[in-house]
């Protein structure tokens, strides 16, 4: 399906494994990775265990960008920080922008539990925790019918701060509690004037991306229509990857789309796609591939503790022409490819929209 195969893969992959502290050595995936002009920072989600599925992100450096070290004893920032010490934080994107580090992530106030069936997505469940506050009062009183879980216990998605990339505060919320919104990354400049944001709001419409834009980073428009799934193998739903990079043809979006392989086992295939949009007005799209330029191939991709047949890419340096490509593989551990900028380009200029 792929076309054509523009990456190579790290031969170390995968660059890191769970392992070590007890808050990381069930998993570590999805990565947001950046380079502070002298070293290589990666915060990274991770877990301890699947039941809760309690993630926090912790941080590792490196000096090649292949080989990593935990940078910290602790998390550096944790859903304790968020509000609720039995949360989850997750997905981490890193964006560059006027002087400071900015990071978003996607937040649940408690944390749910997981058992992997080895085939598709997890059994999972709303972790039964000690003194969880009630109900609302209308799901306690059995009128509001709730198919994910509490309604007071949807992802939402916040914004982070840091001057240095190692310490890391809350700076405020990006999208509404009552909505579950997540695959919020940050453009790493203001567009004509405002800040801008991709979004998903999965009330909106499951399989679609959104821009909103703000004046001051606390206040968001509503979000408008970016793009929708259009292929079989985003067949359930699209989100976007990493933050958009600036290039001279417009602003290089990756995204991935999931495909539905087989409902009944609820196995799923997370592949990336590829999209130019342009420069001043995002909602424009100049270019789209219609098959995926990445999938998962190698085993460390189709086999995993969490999610078979994953990649997930939530970082992406670019140095000179070369693309340095982090994601999760398998919602397990964290890999790394390479490719050429020019001809990711070329093949999207064949794909005119």
């Amino acid at each position: 399906m792929i076309t054509p195969p523009l990456f190579t893969r790290e031969l170390a992959n995968p660059i890191v494994t769970p392992g070590g502290p007890s808050w990381r050595r069930a998993v570590s995936f999805n990565p947001a990775v950046y380079h502070d002009g002298q070293q290589y920072w990666m915060l990274e989600r991770c877990a301890g265990s699947l039941r809760p599925f309690i993630c926090q992100l912790g941080l590792l450096r490196s000096d090649d960008g292949i080989y990593w070290e935990i940078a910290t004893e602790e998390p550096v920032f944790s859903p304790a920080m968020c509000g609720s010490p039995i949360g989850s934080v997750q997905d981490p994107r890193v964006t560059r922008l006027e002087g400071r580090w900015w990071l978003t992530f996607a937040y649940r106030p408690y944390a749910w539990s997981s058992n992997p069936t080895g085939v598709g997505v997890p059994e999972s469940h709303e972790t039964d925790f000690p003194k969880l506050p009630p109900l609302p009062e209308c799901e306690a009183a059995g009128s509001s019918n709730v198919a994910n879980g509490r309604s007071d216990n949807l992802t939402r998605s916040g914004l982070a701060v840091s001057d240095d990339g190692k310490s890391w505060s809350f700076h405020s919320w990006i999208t509404p509690a009552n909505i579950d919104d997540r695959n919020v990354i940050l453009f790493p400049e203001k567009i004509s004037g405002r800040y801008a944001v991709l979004r998903r709001p999965l009330e909106a419409a499951s399989s679609s991306i959104w821009l909103s834009y703000s004046d001051d980073l606390e206040n968001w428009t509503a979000p408008e229509l970016l793009a929708k799934a259009a292929h079989p193998w985003e067949n359930n739903r699209i989100g976007g990857s990493c933050p958009p990079i600036r290039t001279d043809a417009g602003w290089l979006l990756f995204y991935h789309g999931v495909e539905t392989t087989d409902s009944s086992a609820k196995a799923v295939t997370y592949r990336m796609g590829a999209m130019l949009l342009d420069l001043t007005v995002p909602r424009k799209i100049i270019a789209r591939c219609p098959s995926p330029i990445f999938e998962p191939e190698t085993y460390y991709e189709r086999v995993g503790l969490y999610i078979p047949n994953v990649v997930f890419p939530t970082s992406c340096l670019l140095e000179d022409d070369t693309l340095l490509l982090y994601y999760g593989a398998c919602d397990t551990s964290i890999c790394l490819a390479r490719a050429s900028l020019e001809e990711l380009l070329s093949l999207l200029d064949r794909h005119p929209c």
